[in-house]
């Protein structure tokens, strides 16, 4: 095997192969960039049969790392919806992005098919283990019959948990999110492996560029007439809003100039944040971010063949890529750019945090990420929320509009 590790990635693999012979389950929670993959196929190296589940986007990745290290053991590498394909018995399962089974109070669909393969050894593998609440540690770890948490969450929550309310357009329901960091640690700590860039040496500082256009008059009345009415009718078609959430989701969609239809069509109104890109970004090798399908048209329409969506010819060429952040938030290497550049993004903290650290490399020092912000679009909102931390949703949204008056027509 001609592959080696860098020091620091050996180091973390033989902590990940100690925990897994003491516990069953190891935690590898690394930052971006630092070979959670290569760490992962090292220990794996020393087993029969092993399944490594990851996102689609991912697995041609992993199998040319697989294959440069040299690496006979058998190895079966597949996305989280395709596991309903793969048979037999694995005496090690990889779980990459593993904080995308950490629904609660109920597991999800995926975690119970993750479950069903489970049997032996666990890796757990992520940059951002809790993202959002401390509850979401449950069900990573019940897909291991050596969890230590027996039973199921609600009698979980009951031992580590704080009963609360919250309140919903459905009324009063049970919140579940709170749990006390100091009451899992220990537990734990005794599964964790942990690697930060720091410790492999990474000097990169992220700088993060807020960048404001005004968006056409037009747009801002739209948005306007949508939060007084509720509904805006076309001469063939309407937007309907008549749900917070819907209101939520099409006031969204304004501030980067798209819309979607009742009709299920999507379209364009206003291009001035791809116009401010092309301008403002001339002669940069550019790596755009993009959140609904429509603004993709909109990026295309403008690039044109100068912008791609396969990392290959991305990395080789010297096109531009644009990849919507929910797909390319996670696994994707994105260093080859001058800049990354986001003309939207989700509600999400987790796809937030993970997608903005796309560029770093060990031998990079600066990293420069832009934010394209319409001065009177709920975007700028939708960023104070998930920069500090904090998922942007239906509640924090109302309390935005009860501050905000629509402008006469």
């Amino acid at each position: 095997m001609s592959f080696k590790l860098r020091d620091y990635q050996q180091e973390a693999a033989d902590k990940v192969t100690a925990k897994l012979k003491e516990h069953k389950i190891c935690i590898l929670n690394g930052e971006v960039r630092i070979g959670k993959t290569h760490v992962s196929l090292n220990v794996a190296s020393k087993y029969n049969n092993v399944l490594f589940i990851t996102k689609k986007k991912a697995i041609s990745s992993i199998e040319d790392d697989y294959r440069t290290a040299g690496y006979k053991f058998n190895i079966t590498i597949i996305n989280y919806e395709s596991l309903h394909k793969v048979t037999g018995v694995f005496d090690l399962v990889i779980c990459d992005e593993s904080h995308n089974m950490a629904a609660f109070p109920k597991p999800s669909k995926r975690t119970k098919a993750v479950k069903q393969f489970v049997k032996n050894d666990l890796i757990l593998m992520t940059g951002t283990l809790l993202p959002e609440s401390n509850s979401q540690i449950f069900h990573q770890l019940w897909v291991s019959p050596y969890t230590p948490y027996k039973g199921n969450f609600y009698k979980w929550h009951k031992t580590f948990g704080t009963p609360a309310k919250i309140f919903t357009s459905y009324g009063e329901a049970n919140d579940y999110s709170q749990v006390n960091y100091s009451k899992i640690e220990i537990m734990l700590n005794r599964f964790k492996v942990v690697v930060t860039q720091a410790q492999a040496g990474f000097t990169t500082k992220v700088k993060s560029h807020i960048l404001k256009v005004d968006l056409k008059p037009q747009t801002i009345k739209l948005m306007d007439k949508l939060r007084k009415n509720g509904i805006i009718e076309g001469k063939e078609d309407i937007v309907l809003a008549e749900t917070g959430v819907k209101m939520m989701g099409k006031l969204h969609q304004l501030s980067s100039g798209t819309v979607k239809l009742e009709s299920g069509k999507a379209i364009t109104i206003d291009t001035t944040k791809v116009d401010f890109i092309e301008n403002y970004f001339r002669g940069k090798k550019m790596a755009i971010f993009y959140y609904y399908k429509q603004e993709r048209e909109m990026l295309i329409n403008k690039f044109g063949d100068t912008v791609t969506e396969d990392l290959n010819e991305f990395n080789n060429t010297d096109k531009h890529i644009a990849l919507q952040q929910i797909s390319g938030a996670e696994g994707v290497n994105l260093s080859a750019a001058d800049v990354l550049i986001f003309v939207n993004f989700g509600f999400s903290n987790t796809k937030f945090v993970q997608s903005k650290d796309r560029l770093t490399t060990k031998e990079r020092k600066e990293n420069d990420v832009y934010y394209i912000l319409s001065n009177k679009g709920i975007d700028n909102k939708v960023y104070k929320a998930v920069s500090n931390k904090k998922d942007y949703i239906l509640q924090t949204f109302r309390q935005d509009e009860r501050n905000i008056l629509p402008e006469e027509d």
